[in-house]
């Protein structure tokens, strides 16, 4: 009785699997299956699949001339190829699109895109449906009415428009194309170019940073990048006459920051505001993926805060963060949303091995820009009350799960604009120069008074570009209380000067086993090969005079 059941059993199962094959197979090429099932099969994917690409240019002189085609039947790119320096002329980029249920016979799903003058089928040979077919601006796609074209790998499913000749693409399946789009000339200046993405939208997991394997973890922080949209001109470079004169901003800052990135190996990127430069970003996503594609390439997890800068161009916080959100390796959040700014929020770093316990927390907080009473308080914004009281809720509501780690566990906190207690005179300052006024906020809110409450070993900002200095705080009964740093300005696309400022990059190396952090610093020209000002600021879990 035993063995007839198990015989059934497994007739039964493979009966099973022969049907599901078959089904399987069946809707491949006839599509039986409803569409719930049907999206979720492996060599399917959900959503809108590309049908016709094309660009249309308008005329603020001519009344013929649509910006905008119908609606009902394109999806128009909200990005002008001119990037609003077309005088009276515009071009857009429209799409048409989708749903893969909504598909007809006689619909073509694209699969291919080209940018040229010549007719690719030059070097190609190409049979009905799958020649190439032009449309304007350059473009040359290649489209397929086969059944389940929408299905292949090769379906375009999103089209973007980065620009620049130095514009990268760090999403994962899509990829940017070489050529830029074929304008006049004035439009060729901002070199609009297509990124497609093939195929079904990766998912993306947050990285969990851990402390290494010998009890060590190492943060770099990127203060001031300016990165702008194109190649950007630089600011007060060092020497002068480095490399003949010649100097594009972005190519100089993403080149030096890629070399550290190799030397050092941080674990952690900490960029601690204005990243974009907001004046000469006209597209800030093209800025914003240029500092992403060289941490997302290395596999390095990043965390961003907001400067006065950012949000100047053409994106405001919440898209710049949304955006940012979404890349592969960022640790980047918005924070509350009834808490001011955007970016408040913490990053923990995991013990070492399978560890579920916390070794250290971050803490990042906006520090926003401009005053928002200049009648009364000149200068810069400052974090405000439910900021504060945000971070002493979530440091206190931290403190027991803390207590479970089984070594010292430590806090540190970034922000952008330095805070008030920078300028005090009495400050120990030490590992580098106090080269400008620390442009902090006049209003003091108290936020160093609550860093120090709640234990945070040190914080760190940016903005003074020129300032690359630490500065030790003390208590009233003058025992130390809290280091105060600087990043040091990175980006060529900001100011430098000063007698001369190189740029240069922060580190934070943290020895778990000691409860020890080091900070140092790298420079882009001069000794280059040095660890620069090296200090040990915490010894113990505890702050120490340097």
């Amino acid at each position: 009785m035993t063995r007839r059941i198990v015989r059934t059993s497994i007739q039964l199962g493979v009966l099973t699997a022969i049907i599901l094959v078959f089904v399987f197979l069946l809707d491949n090429r006839y599509r039986v299956l409803p569409s719930s099932i049907h999206n979720k099969l492996p060599v399917h994917h959900p959503g809108l699949v590309i049908t016709d690409i094309t660009v249309t240019t308008c005329s603020a002189l001519s009344l013929l001339s649509k910006c905008k085609l119908d609606p009902v039947k394109w999806h128009r790119i909200e990005k002008d190829l001119y990037l609003d320096n077309g005088w009276i002329t515009s071009a857009w980029v429209h799409v048409q699109r989708k749903k893969e249920e909504e598909l007809k016979d006689d619909d073509k799903v694209v699969f291919d895109l080209r940018i040229g003058r010549l007719d690719p089928t030059t070097n190609e040979k190409g049979e009905g449906d799958e020649r190439w077919e032009s449309r304007a601006a350059g473009i040359w796609l290649k489209r397929s009415k086969k059944r389940h074209a929408s299905d292949s790998q090769k379906a375009v499913t999103a089209v973007d428009v980065l620009f620049g000749a130095d514009a990268v693409e760090p999403r994962t399946g899509w990829q940017i194309k070489d050529n830029a789009l074929l304008l006049d000339s004035a439009g060729e200046q901002q070199e609009a170019r297509l990124t497609l993405r093939k195929g079904p939208q990766a998912k993306i997991e947050k990285p969990v940073p851990r402390i290494r394997k010998d009890g060590k973890f190492k943060i770099m922080q990127v203060a001031d990048l300016h990165l702008s949209t194109g190649l950007g001109k630089c600011r007060d470079a060092e020497p002068p006459d480095h490399n003949g004169g010649r100097c594009d901003a972005d190519s100089r800052t993403l080149d030096f920051v890629g070399k550290l990135l190799d030397q050092e190996k941080p674990d952690l990127i900490v960029l601690t505001g204005d990243q974009v430069n907001g004046e000469t970003a006209p597209d800030a996503q093209s800025a914003v993926f240029k500092f992403a594609e060289m941490f997302i390439t290395r596999k390095i997890p990043f965390a961003t805060i907001f400067g006065n800068h950012d949000d100047e161009g053409s994106l405001p916080r919440e898209a710049l963060m949304t955006l940012t959100e979404s890349l592969p390796y960022s640790l980047s959040q918005a924070g509350p949303s009834n808490v001011d700014g955007v970016g408040n929020y913490v990053v923990e770093v995991l013990g070492r091995g399978t560890s579920k316990h916390s070794a250290l927390t971050l803490y990042l907080l906006d520090t926003h820009g401009y005053s928002p009473d200049e009648q009364s308080f000149r200068g810069y914004d400052w974090l405000k009350n439910n900021q504060i009281g945000w971070f002493r809720d979530t440091a206190q509501g931290l403190k027991k799960a803390h207590k479970e780690y089984t070594h010292l566990h430590m806090d540190l906190a970034f922000i952008h604009i330095p805070l008030p207690e920078y300028r005090d005179p009495a400050n120990h300052v030490t590992g580098g120069t106090w080269r400008e006024p620390p442009t902090a906020p006049v209003f003091n809110s108290g936020f160093r008074d609550a860093l120090v409450e709640e234990g945070v070993l040190l914080v760190s900002c940016g903005h003074d570009h020129a300032n690359d200095y630490c500065a030790l705080s003390k208590n009233p009964d003058n025992k130390p209380a809290l280091w105060m740093c600087y990043g040091g300005g990175s980006g060529f696309g900001g100011y430098g000067g000063y007698g001369g400022y190189h740029r240069r990059v922060r580190f934070f190396d943290i020895d778990i086993n000691e409860a020890r952090i080091k900070t140092y610093k790298r420079l882009e020209f001069g000794e280059t090969d040095k660890r620069i000002d090296e200090l040990i600021i915490v010894e113990g879990g505890r702050v120490v005079a340097a």
